[in-house]
């Protein structure tokens, strides 16, 4: 008996975060949370407050707040005053962030291409175009794989 899709995608997921996570240590980057991923991948497109940041997510205001508390206090993310009204504040990346982000960047283009030469570039590229399909089925208006296409 096969593993359920779904149950498969997901244990895929966090193995692929798991090697992901392991090769930001060995490069000094010790203090990630999981949920940082989308939040910095969304606000190197561009800055957002935490409620738009929230939409963009799909997470609920509180679950974005605490993220951005987080990315905060790890010093990936800062509070700058929007130019057009002080009082709300936008989020802007950090050089840090930015560093880890071209890190991260290296590590997915490399275990691609490690995937590619163990399994084959054929069937590499067919994972990729059936995982690209599931993620356009998403309706959302936010979106955030809309969102993450722009990168």
């Amino acid at each position: 008996m096969s593993m359920d899709f779904g149950v498969l995608l997901g244990l895929a997921y966090n193995q692929y975060v798991a090697e992901l996570h392991e090769h930001l240590a060995e490069r000094g980057f010790t203090d990630l949370r999981q949920t940082f991923g989308f939040a910095l991948k969304v606000l190197a497109v561009e800055p957002h407050t935490t409620s738009r940041l929230a939409a963009k997510l799909q997470v609920t205001p509180q679950g974005a707040a605490k993220t951005v508390e987080e990315m905060v206090a790890a010093g990936y993310v800062e509070r700058v005053p929007d130019p057009s009204d002080a009082r709300v504040k936008m989020l802007h990346l950090t050089d840090t962030a930015r560093a880890l982000l071209a890190v991260a960047h290296d590590f997915h283009v490399d275990y691609e291409r490690r995937v590619a030469a163990e399994l084959g570039e054929d069937r590499v590229a067919a994972l990729r175009e059936v995982l690209t399909a599931v993620v356009a089925r998403s309706d959302s208006p936010e979106g955030l794989a809309r969102t993450l296409r722009q990168l």
